[in-house]
């Protein structure tokens, strides 16, 4: 288990225990009810942590480049779409029905916070401007992606209304998050000095939305919908998808004639989509058990092929003269 773990990292070595045990030992009965309250208070405990963490400073610092942010959210909510959209018939093809949705979930997606501004810190590029755009891509997410998923997936795929899909989402993720940020200057130090155990209070968030979710699916059978042919072919169609957007934001920088530092922020911001936000945001918006599981798999498993693709990018750009 120990060279698994250092392989695909700590954070994954566990969400991968967690599906496992979510599909031996799926939450039944009575059960449900509690890790549903209890799933709840966390995603709402972790985006009020992630307010609390976001300086105001950074915000104002990064904010000015408004050239840099268009490009970011151009790429995060134009860009990935298009291309679910171009790649929707052979996706189903391929992957079949459920994963294939699960990929046009994603493509619909918010970009990352924290690794997006870790992998830009890394690279040396524009860090002020990674910090606004990732963390207004995060905000914009909740009343984009809604409208994304009904464009993309079709009227009939989500279970609730597109105004009542925002309303949810917005008092689940945005209130807290504005809450965290109010008390910022109360809190901020205190969260500064303790981001290190923090972190593990965000991922065990995850963690245990991921198990709920997959205990429902699991329940409603989502291991006979999801062949181990069709996990193979997903991971590749990851790869591909990665892949595409990793060069269009590259070619992009380069058209704009961004400096090295800005077209290193639109990378590491454009072409890379949150589990943080996804997870929740699915809970929400398909409210049928057994739909969430393959919704998320996708989901996972890009977020484990950008973290180890663009920390390779990263390191490499960090050693630069």
């Amino acid at each position: 288990m120990q060279w698994l773990r250092q392989i695909i990292g700590n954070f994954t070595f566990v969400m991968l225990v967690v599906v496992l045990l979510a599909s031996v030992l799926p939450a039944r009965g009575v059960w449900v009810g509690y890790f549903d309250a209890l799933t709840k208070g966390a995603i709402a405990l972790l985006f009020f942590m992630h307010g609390a963490k976001l300086s105001r400073k950074a915000i104002v610092a990064g904010a000015g480049h408004w050239r840099l942010h268009l490009a970011i959210f151009g790429c995060t909510f134009v860009m990935f779409p298009l291309l679910g959209l171009a790649f929707k018939s052979l996706w189903i093809a391929l992957l079949g029905d459920a994963l294939a949705l699960g990929m046009l979930y994603l493509c619909a997606l918010p970009a990352t916070v924290q690794s997006a501004i870790a992998f830009t810190s890394i690279a040396r590029g524009n860090i002020p401007a990674a910090v606004c755009s990732a963390s207004a891509s995060s905000l914009l997410g909740i009343f984009v992606t809604p409208v994304l998923v009904q464009w993309t997936m079709g009227k009939g795929e989500g279970q609730l209304a597109l105004l009542d899909a925002v309303l949810k989402i917005s008092l689940q993720l945005l209130l807290p998050f504005l809450l965290g940020h109010f008390f910022r200057p109360w809190l901020g130090s205190w969260v500064d000095r303790n981001r290190s155990w923090l972190k593990s209070v965000d991922q065990g968030s995850i963690q245990l939305v991921v198990y709920t979710a997959f205990s429902a699916a699991v329940v409603g059978g989502m291991w006979e919908m999801v062949s181990g042919q069709e996990l193979l072919l997903l991971v590749l169609a990851c790869c591909v998808l990665l892949g595409l957007a990793i060069v269009l934001t590259t070619l992009l920088g380069r058209v704009i004639r961004f400096s090295l530092e800005d077209r290193i922020a639109l990378l590491f911001c454009g072409s890379k989509k949150s589990l943080a936000t996804g997870v929740p945001m699915a809970q929400v918006l398909f409210a049928g058990g057994a739909l969430v599981g393959p919704l998320l798999l996708p989901v996972m498993v890009f977020h484990q092929i950008q973290l180890m693709v663009c920390a390779v990018l990263a390191q490499r750009w960090g050693k630069r003269a």
